[in-house]
């Protein structure tokens, strides 16, 4: 009896340590109760994603930092919170909230089933569509069946590359496509640029920032094939911030801030067709 109740003590210090606020020796058994505390929340977002999540100055911009903003204030009772910014890539989401490098993370997080076992969801506070972009000349590539026999982008830690190549559960279309490694989408749209492949495939909002960013040089297909939930990743058991967050985002749904959000970032972008209506709250688990 008495090792098992060491065993539960060193099991919620170890959660604990995972919530410690940077610089300084304060732990929290969950981001909502720093929240409370008036603690420095860091949050994880992409750097390099035009519209969503891109640095220029001393802080991103896009609309994925401001949900986060905006999620973090409606729970801290329309209080600005203190916010530390930290770059989350796809490969590395997981890690950095499995060890308390980030506290909560904002960064295109498509909820799905294998990610569940390893990060609690909050959301999704907008649903992307899967989409396609090419050369604005590309005439070979007008739906996203014609994906056959090309060469498309497979960037680090994401897995949409695999709804063209893989059948279902995990993929979608099932093509005999080729891929091309890169470090991030980024770097996708750089290789697009200069044909070293024939088209970015991944969510629609993500392709827009870049289409917006490129000034004309490339097109969304504006067929978009698959629903991805764009969920709120925080450490695995932490169902506290889970409620608090979903009660925030459907309360920025009803007083139409998600949709101005949405019209700021994506208004105009030909091609992309932007969700009105709030999503769904998945369960906290």
């Amino acid at each position: 009896m008495h090792m098992r109740r060491m065993g539960a003590v060193l099991s919620f210090a170890a959660m604990a340590a995972g919530l410690a606020a940077c610089g300084g020796g304060e732990t929290y058994a969950s981001v909502a109760d720093k929240v409370a505390d008036g603690g420095t929340v860091v949050v994880g977002t992409k750097w390099d994603q035009p519209s969503l999540g891109l640095k220029k100055g001393a802080e991103p911009e896009g609309f994925d930092v401001d949900v986060a903003k905006a999620v973090l204030k409606e729970m801290n009772g329309g209080k600005d919170v203190a916010i530390e910014w930290k770059e989350s890539k796809s490969d590395n989401r997981e890690p950095f909230l499995a060890n308390g490098t980030v506290d909560i993370i904002f960064a295109t997080y498509s909820i799905t089933e294998s990610r569940k076992s390893k990060v609690t969801f909050g959301g999704p506070y907008v649903i992307a569509h899967q989409d396609v972009m090419v050369r604005k000349d590309d005439t070979s590539i007008n739906t996203p069946q014609d994906l056959v026999g090309k060469k498309i982008c497979k960037a680090a830690g994401s897995n949409s590359y695999k709804r063209i190549t893989d059948p279902p559960p995990d993929g979608e279309l099932d093509l005999d496509a080729t891929t091309v490694d890169a470090a991030s989408y980024s770097e996708c749209i750089q290789k697009l640029g200069g044909n070293n492949l024939d088209a970015v495939t991944t969510d629609d909002l993500i392709l827009a920032g870049f289409a917006k960013q490129a000034g004309g040089n490339f097109k969304v297909l504006g067929q978009g094939f698959t629903d991805e939930k764009y969920g709120i990743g925080l450490k695995k058991g932490d169902t506290k911030t889970c409620e608090a967050v979903n009660k925030a985002v459907q309360s920025l749904w009803q007083k139409g801030t998600m949709k101005q959000l949405l019209e700021k970032w994506f208004g105009g972008i030909e091609g992309l067709k932007v969700s009105t209506e709030a999503p769904t709250a998945e369960g906290c688990s």
